[in-house]
């Protein structure tokens, strides 16, 4: 609690809750740790000319100031300085700040509008978070760090745009922002962390960086207005839950990466009638495509070793599906619910590892299941027979090859591996960019 001329000591007035007013000498130059922590009475305060620096939970709790300004000589705001002033309606930064620390004006729910100065070169953990009146910021473009959950619950934000030196969205940066309806990511941008646009409900069109190698789990879950989006090529994994009730997209496009599909992904995203997922994807999450009922067609890549719990759960629109030989697994309840299917052609020739109820609440009369031949009995005898009509076929050949109504010609091959330029005669190897 040390206090001289010059300095406010740490906790000085800690908990003073009945103080409503104080002058502080005109020597002061540092502000302590915690000095003004639970002042809740406090409203006004006059901050002398002379202070450099601002500590540590300083003012946090002094939810009655209404009105305060940073002398020009400041040059760092320590960690939670304002964290719940929730009375300030405005603020303005000095431009000896270079950083905003973690949680600096979290809580100050009726902060309208903050001018950030071009000195700032970071922006630190949950610094705005819940700021659900703030609906004027600009970031300078000298910013190239903006923490985990940064702008958290903003809802009065409309727009924003990311400086160019950003190169990371950290986890929940904007997380519940429902009213942002326009976002410009930089080209920079590499990464984008877990629960980045949760909730964004108001984004109807995003578009991300080339450079994006890395989009995290929940990413985009509650997006309910974005009706379109691209990934990027460099991007190999689609997390749980990161599409999760997106019931506005209708298109979308995943690169030929991609080599997993999480847990929930894309459950409820109930305006998708159509995706195809890479010919590298090698395992389809847990409730992947949960309840996607706008869904009427899916091809699972020959890559697909498993199929997760309830995977298609509820995919009511789906009428024939293709399960390939690289099958080993299928979960419980798989495809439970999916009541239009009319025909499953199963390529496996060892029945894989079965969960319970996979097909319960397809129409169990009026869709046929292909089996390989030899293989009735193994599969009448499993989960696949829920289903009155079995059916053996040839599994060996060329058959029910499906493709992409959009796929194009990438490459073209003779049979002894030549590139070819135009069509040949004879037999030729094509290669579409649906792999």
């Amino acid at each position: 609690h040390y206090t001289s001329n010059d300095k406010l000591g740490d906790y000085v007035f800690y908990g003073c809750s009945g103080l409503t007013s104080l002058t502080l000498p005109s020597s002061v130059t540092s502000i302590g740790r915690g000095a003004f922590y639970g002042c809740w009475k406090l409203t006004s305060l006059t901050i002398p000319s002379g202070v450099t620096s601002i500590g540590y939970s300083a003012f946090r709790g002094c939810s009655g100031l209404t009105n305060l300004t940073i002398p020009s000589c400041v040059t760092e705001i320590g960690d939670k300085a304002f964290y719940g002033c929730s009375g300030l309606t405005s603020l303005t930064i000095p431009s000896g700040v270079t950083s905003i620390g973690d949680e600096a004006f979290s809580g100050c729910s009726r902060l309208t509008s903050l001018t950030l100065p071009s000195s700032v070169t970071s922006i630190g953990d949950k610094a705005f978070y819940s700021c659900w009146m703030l609906n004027s910021l600009t970031i300078p473009s000298s910013v190239t760090s903006i923490g985990d959950e940064a702008f958290y619950g903003c809802i009065g934000l409309t727009s924003l745009t990311i400086p160019s030196g950003v190169t990371s969205i950290g986890g929940g940066t904007f997380e519940g922002c429902s009213g942002l309806t326009s976002l410009t990511l930089p080209s920079s941008v590499t990464s984008i962390g877990n629960d980045a646009f949760t909730g964004c409900c108001g984004l109807t069109s995003l578009t991300i960086p080339s450079g994006v190698t890395s989009i995290g789990g929940g990413t985009f879950w509650g997006c309910w207005g974005l009706t379109s989006l691209t990934i990027p090529s460099g991007v190999t994994s689609i997390g749980n839950y990161t599409f999760t009730g997106c019931s506005g997209l209708t298109s979308l496009t995943l690169p030929s990466g991609v080599t997993s599909i999480g847990n929930y992904a894309f459950q409820d995203c109930s305006g998708l009638t159509s995706l195809t997922l890479p010919s590298g994807v090698t395992s389809i999450g847990i409730c992947a495509f949960y309840d996607c009922s706008g869904l009427t067609s899916l091809t699972i890549p020959s890559s697909v070793t498993e199929i997760g719990d309830k995977a298609f759960y509820g995919c009511s629109e789906l009428t024939s599906l293709t399960i390939p030989s690289s099958v080993t697994e299928i979960g419980w309840g798989a495809f439970r619910g999916c009541s239009g299917l009319t025909s499953i052609y199963v390529y496996p020739e060892n029945l894989p590892e079965l969960g319970i109820d996979i097909f319960t609440g397809c129409d169990a009369k009026n869709c046929t299941v292909y089996v390989p031949k030899g293989t009735y009995d193994a599969y009448k005898s499993s989960e696949f027979g829920y289903f009155e009509k079995i059916v053996e076929f040839d599994a060996t050949g060329i058959d029910k090859v499906t493709t992409s109504t959009n796929a194009k010609e990438v490459s073209r091959y003779s049979a002894n591996g030549q590139r070819l330029s135009a069509p040949a005669k004879g037999l030729n190897i094509v290669k579409y960019s649906d792999g």
